[in-house]
């Protein structure tokens, strides 16, 4: 079987080379570039906590040295504090007028692109699946109906043999116009002037978003300052820019970036060292389609997102996490078209509702005063907000459930309720492995395998023989062991909303399929069948190249 061929050598292009690693399927990642990537403090990424744990988990590295775990978050308007979070505990109340929050939930991971790229770069030399091709740039793609060939230009130029396609190719990708997908969208949506800085300021661990500040001399385009804490001493600084092209001169950003330090410092401009500058823009653009036969798109190639704080590079790390377990299931077993079909109906259904959320809310962040700045409370909701897109939770930045999905099993007779909604990401708790070891149920996934958690209180305290064989343990190991795909078989003390001898089965990414009260071999054998697209049959194999 020939590899899958990865066009892009991004962090999401990387990440799914790892990913289908794991899962003993090899790859080719075509990298246009020289093979390393230009240090830029200036292009950093916010990851929410899941994706960070992605992200260590494939390279084998601890990226909280490589990055920081913010401690805190505030967020200013003028010179009052409008909502403050302490991570790893409750959010606190600034004063007496700022908005109480609660769950504050894991910190994000703030850190500089080049690094993460780094380490998955290293991550991939010790990896024997998968050969980096340099200097090779996409010019051509042809499908038949058992496989992919693509052709790379310049000094490596040569072609190439695939089972898939995968374009991470990015913004302008070449895989997308070589399928001729339309990228249909709105540009400039935001733009931000971005320098990273090494400076002693407050609370040097805390992020801060801080709108319409008090000193205000340079117009209109600091109406609006997020700062975020790097290793070492160094702040990455975005200025929110008026509509327009204006230009961005180096003096108009020493400007903005003397007057911010001494703004926030209460006095003189402190000692800085300016280490990089930029010019951030923000477009937002989903492709019609992410799928075309053996051809996928993933990434930037895919959605384009970023307004608001939230971040793109999440999504396609959750792209590439949804991918890969389909891709290695078709790789081992042959082309199943319902499954590989899903990724396009489950990814792109949750970006465009992303991109909607943010539609709506940017005439009412973005859209000067009039009325809506004298509602009272207006002011509050609106830092809600941002914080939510900042911090990736809530409708602008929290993961997305697969609610619709056509994965999704139908007429469960024992289906259970439990805080995870079918379709969401499941709570990394604390579980029991077969070999006995304790583990987070998070270190399970991206294996291929599926997940069987059974709820069952009091098994922690007991070694793992005393309860293995008792109860409903072989019933429900026998029915695991029957199932149509590889599963493994795990046991949670306790897990949101469950009630003892609940059932979880669990996908290769972590999203639930569904929870049942107890054992029930026929609802569990239709859910997991349900979760892998349904029966695969020889008219639905046919079908593959000519999608």
């Amino acid at each position: 079987m020939d590899p899958v061929i990865i066009v892009g050598a991004g962090p999401v292009g990387l990440a799914l080379a790892l990913a289908l690693a794991r899962q003993d399927v090899p790859s080719v990642v075509l990298d246009e570039g020289p093979g390393k990537d230009e240090p830029r403090l200036a292009r950093t990424v916010v990851l929410r906590e899941d994706s960070a744990a992605l992200m260590e988990g494939l390279s084998g590295v601890p990226l909280a040295g490589a990055g920081v775990h913010w401690a805190g978050w505030r967020s200013m308007r003028r010179k009052q504090v409008m909502r403050e979070v302490t991570f790893g505990a409750a959010d606190a109340d600034a004063d007496p007028g700022a908005e109480p929050a609660t769950d504050a939930g894991p910190a994000p991971l703030h850190i500089a692109q080049h690094v993460l790229t780094g380490a998955l770069r290293a991550a991939l030399a010790r990896e024997p699946l998968v050969k980096i091709a340099s200097d090779s740039r996409l010019d051509s793609v042809e499908q038949e109906p058992s496989g992919v060939t693509a052709h790379t230009r310049g000094p490596k130029g040569t072609w190439w043999r695939g089972s898939y396609l995968v374009g991470c190719d990015g913004t302008r990708s070449t895989v997308r116009k070589l399928q001729d997908i339309r990228f249909p969208g709105r540009t400039a949506v935001e733009r931000h002037a971005v320098a990273a800085l090494r400076a002693e300021l407050p609370r040097p661990d805390e992020a801060l978003l801080h709108r319409l500040p008090p000193w205000r001399t340079s117009g209109p385009s600091a109406g609006e300052i997020t700062a975020r804490p790097l290793p070492d001493g160094v702040w990455r600084l975005d200025w929110l820019l008026p509509p327009g092209k204006d230009l961005v001169t180096p003096e108009l950003l020493v400007a903005r970036i003397r007057e911010t330090l001494a703004g926030w410092t209460d006095g003189a401009t402190p000692p800085y060292e300016l280490l990089d500058t930029g010019v951030h823009t923000v477009h937002h653009r989903l492709a019609r389609r992410w799928r075309v036969g053996r051809v996928f798109l993933a990434g930037d190639a895919a959605h384009l997102l970023g307004a608001l704080g939230t971040q793109g590079l999440d999504e396609g790390l959750r792209d590439a996490d949804n991918l890969a377990w389909k891709l290695a299931l078709a790789w081992h077993h042959g082309p199943h078209e319902a499954l590989l079909d899903s990724y396009q109906a489950e990814r792109r259904a949750v970006v465009a509702a992303r991109l909607r959320a943010a539609d709506q809310a940017l005439p009412l962040l973005r859209g000067g005063t009039g009325l809506r700045g004298f509602v009272p409370g207006s002011a509050r909701g609106h830092d809600g907000l941002l914080t939510d897109g900042h911090l990736g939770r809530g409708v602008l930045g929290a993961p997305g459930a697969y609610a619709d999905s056509p994965l999704a099993p139908r007429h469960l007779e024992g289906e259970a309720l439990v805080a995870t909604e079918p379709g969401a990401p499941v709570t990394d708790v604390r579980v029991t492995a077969e070999d006995g070891s304790f583990v987070r149920l998070r270190d399970r996934l991206g294996r291929g395998a599926l997940l069987v958690v059974l709820v069952a209180p009091g098994t922690g305290v007991w070694e793992r023989k005393h309860w293995v064989t008792a109860g409903i343990m072989p019933r429900l190991a026998a029915a695991v062991t029957a199932l149509p795909h590889p599963a493994e078989l795990l046991v949670a003390e306790e897990y949101p909303g469950a009630a003892p001898h609940t059932v979880l089965l669990v996908r290769p990414d972590g999203h639930l399929v569904t929870a049942l009260t107890g054992v029930r071999p026929a609802d569990l054998y239709a859910a997991a069948e349900a979760a892998l697209g349904g029966p695969a049959n020889a008219k639905e194999e046919a079908r593959a190249g000519s999608h």
